[in-house]
């Protein structure tokens, strides 16, 4: 299910692909609805490491993190480029900056923490880390962190199919209809090492963190169109792909039980004074 692009082949790097990267907010209201929400325990461990509760969340897109941390007492800034989920996000109560981070001007503003929650891959690597070291307070953190969630081989499959039917040439039609957890967590070791090259910050941890959810037919095929080799299809083209995906699940009595992991880069900033 192609809702991770970093782990997969681009002809063009990823912060480069401005349309893919602007497509989310096609239905922003429905990502917000149809998006999980990330552990409780990533959020309780993320804050009980920052040095203070000032955080700023890149690519924010509707506030999905950013209102997890605001309800454990943090004050969050967000950041995006897409001013349809910006306008989300503020109706949900996240003050939101609109502009790429790389582009945007902190005006002399230091955070505690920067996060990133399934953004970070539209984002230039090394400025990216780069910048945030130079928002971030001393030993301050630099979270980035996102889900796996591969369906069971019946409804991937089928998914795929259809997929691959439809548009052929998406850049996501390339290996298994589920991909192994291995790769993903050699795209976050990839993430590390930039952070890393950057000299900016501690050697990165990264962190893992499983959990399970249960879907119905009706709340599958509502994110369905917030993952990112859908945004950009044609109605028919997501139409057919949502009815196989559709009887697939139906098959297996009309819901089934997801087994997701979430990972996360956690580095704190680099004491450059010394």
């Amino acid at each position: 299910m192609p809702t991770l692009p970093p782990e997969r082949p681009s002809p063009t790097p990823l912060h480069q692909a401005r349309k893919m990267a602007e497509s989310f907010g096609t239905d922003a209201r429905r990502y917000d609805r149809a998006r999980p929400a990330y552990p409780d325990d990533l959020v309780s461990r993320l804050v009980a490491g920052s040095p203070g509760t000032a955080v700023l969340d890149v690519g924010c897109g509707t506030g999905i993190a950013a209102r997890q941390f605001q309800a454990v007492g943090c004050t969050v800034l967000g950041v995006d480029p897409d001013a349809r989920m910006a306008e989300v996000a503020r109706d949900r109560g996240l003050p939101v900056e609109v502009a790429t981070f790389e582009a945007w001007e902190p005006g002399g503003r230091m955070f505690d923490m920067v996060t990133a929650a399934q953004s970070w891959h539209w984002v230039d690597p090394l400025a990216g880390a780069v910048k945030a070291a130079r928002v971030l307070r001393p030993n301050g953190r630099l979270a980035i962190f996102g889900h796996v969630y591969e369906p069971p081989a019946e409804v991937a499959e089928p998914f795929a199919a259809a997929y691959r039917r439809v548009a052929p040439d998406a850049p996501f039609n390339e290996g298994p209809a589920r991909r192994p957890l291995e790769m993903y967590r050699a795209g976050y070791a990839r993430v590390a090492e930039r952070i890393a090259e950057s000299g900016r910050f501690d050697a990165p941890e990264q962190a893992r963190f499983d959990w399970a959810r249960s879907y119905t037919r009706d709340e599958w095929l509502e994110l369905l169109p917030t993952t990112g080799g859908l945004t950009r299809l044609a109605p028919a083209q997501l139409a057919e792909i949502q009815s196989e995906v559709g009887r697939a699940i139906d098959g297996l009595g009309g819901r089934f039980t997801l087994d997701c992991t979430t990972l996360a880069v956690i580095a704190a900033r680099a004491d450059t004074s010394l």
